[in-house]
């Protein structure tokens, strides 16, 4: 692995791999409601959505009507955009390819 995450641990190591064996949206869906809560679910997917309507330069007054996210959660993500280890514009450009298939 090229890149030297600040959290990297065994534990965290081994749930990344679990993760990566997911083959489809169903064992997306049997994993994280077993692994998480609803609550935790919702804010994981609604801190995508926050990040992929800043990518489309989308204003926070427009992400937090469409989002119900805080202006805080907003401004956090945008801090991660700009300043963080580039894990949402990865997956956001494999996202835009995908659909573009």
């Amino acid at each position: 692995m090229a890149y030297d995450s600040k959290f990297k641990k065994d534990d965290i190591d081994e749930l990344f791999k679990a993760i990566l064996l997911l083959e489809d949206e169903e064992d997306c869906y049997r994993f994280f409601e077993d692994i998480c809560t609803i609550n935790e679910i919702h804010a994981i997917a609604q801190r995508l959505q926050v990040a992929k309507l800043l990518s489309e330069n989308k204003t926070y007054n427009e992400i937090e009507g469409i989002t119900k996210a805080s202006t805080a959660t907003i401004s956090r993500i945008n801090k991660c955009l700009v300043y963080g280890a580039d894990g949402y514009q990865r997956i956001l450009a494999r996202m835009k390819e995908a659909e573009e298939k």
